[in-house]
């Protein structure tokens, strides 16, 4: 990978990393219902999967992005 997709990635990555921390609850953590509700149906791995899917579809999509802006910046530069 090219070091100029680096940092968007870093900063996407600590972007998500400080909403989640944000999302926490302050106070007592077991009594997470929706949670345990989703663990017990099985659907916490739908949504595990869909979370997955959703990001690396935006860095598949980041990359490709990148590549075709260098491509376009090479020919300009001609």
């Amino acid at each position: 990978m090219h070091k100029k997709i680096y940092k968007p990635l870093f900063t996407l990555l600590a972007c998500l990393v400080t909403v989640t921390l944000r999302a926490q609850p302050a106070g007592d953590t077991s009594k997470v219902e929706m949670a345990d509700q989703f663990r017990a149906s099985g659907k916490i791995y739908v949504v595990i999967a869909v979370l997955v899917t959703i990001l690396l579809g935006l860095f598949v999509y980041v990359i490709r992005l990148d590549k075709k802006i260098s491509r376009l910046e090479k020919d300009f530069n001609k």
